[in-house]
């Protein structure tokens, strides 16, 4: 009977001893209290908590967390009532703090996001209010994180995840947005058009030059080849006197080379003026030498002329 009494009993300090072992696993942290104090937190690793006295107070993850609050209704600066959805990112450095600083953490974050968002909102009219996330984020982490820290939390993001303005303003903004396209539609046409009847200006403005420099070479060549022709039909001519002249000249040498007579000379001078007669000169000076080698020859005229008759009567 006692050895029964002896089994049962290791049995049980048996499994109480395996009750009060524990295992700590990763990215968590055990607060304990003893005898209704705190007296430590377990981190990872195998602990044994003493049996009745000692009892696990809480058990807290130290993962980064996400809390995705729902839309929040605030006002802004000009009096718009909008609902802005936002999402935390947090983590929790200090587990005792965690455990003790405030009864609801999550309740009491979600609460300051709230009065924290109102706040911020409050001092942004809409328009500052939809195209200002990164102030809004940066100013609500850097004050939900101050006020964190006695929690034992600690704030790494805050994120804006939606802005809904109410209807009516939606719809005004759509219409707003549609004629700022159809204006900058307006404007890329207009700039489209003006730069094609710039770049047609242009392409009429260098066929006409074109065409007139085509025109000044034209002209040009064609002055050079009547300049051409001219120099050529100067030279021909200059030729053709430098031959007559050459021609006068040796006729001239041939007739002082056969020493001709005073006679011959005469007779000469007198076919000259001949032909000087036949021309349209109505006064000739016939020098005194020469008219009476022309009597001489009327003389010899009429004496040859009877028998000249004579042979012609036969």
């Amino acid at each position: 009977m006692n050895a029964y009494i002896a089994i049962i009993v290791i049995i049980i300090i048996i499994l109480i001893i395996l009750n009060n072992i524990r295992i700590v696993p990763q990215a968590r942290a055990f607060v304990i209290e003893r005898l209704g104090a705190y007296t430590g937190t377990w981190q990872v690793g195998l602990h044994f908590k003493i049996p009745i006295i000692d009892r696990i107070a809480n058990k807290v993850s130290l993962k980064e967390n996400v809390l995705d609050f729902p839309p929040q209704p605030v006002i802004t600066k000009d009096n718009v009532a909008i609902e802005i959805d936002t999402v935390i990112y947090y983590q929790v450095t200090d587990p005792k703090l965690y455990t003790y600083g405030v009864e609801y953490p999550m309740s009491a974050i979600e609460n300051l996001t709230a009065t924290t968002l109102r706040n911020i909102i409050g001092d942004l009219e809409l328009d500052e209010s939809l195209t200002s996330r990164e102030h809004i984020n940066a100013r609500m982490r850097e004050v939900l994180d101050e006020a964190t820290d006695a929690w034992g939390v600690k704030i790494n993001r805050v994120e804006v995840k939606n802005i809904t303005p109410p209807r009516d303003i939606q719809m005004a903004m759509e219409k707003q947005m549609r004629a700022e396209r159809e204006r900058r539609e307006a404007i890329l046409r207009a700039e489209g058009e003006k730069k094609s009847a710039i770049l047609i200006a242009e392409g009429n403005k260098q066929a006409r030059i074109l065409e007139a420099e085509g025109t000044k070479q034209a002209k040009i060549l064609e002055a050079e080849a009547t300049k051409e022709q001219q120099v050529l039909e100067a030279s021909g001519q200059s030729d053709a006197i430098r031959l007559v002249q050459q021609a006068t000249a040796d006729g001239i040498r041939m007739i002082n080379a056969s020493e001709p007579s005073e006679q011959v000379i005469a007779l000469k001078s007198l076919e000259t003026f001949a032909k000087a007669a036949n021309g349209r000169a109505t006064k000739i000076i016939i020098p005194s030498n020469i008219q009476g080698l022309a009597g001489l020859a009327t003389s010899l005229t009429e004496l040859i002329k009877p028998d000249a008759e004579a042979v012609a009567t036969k």
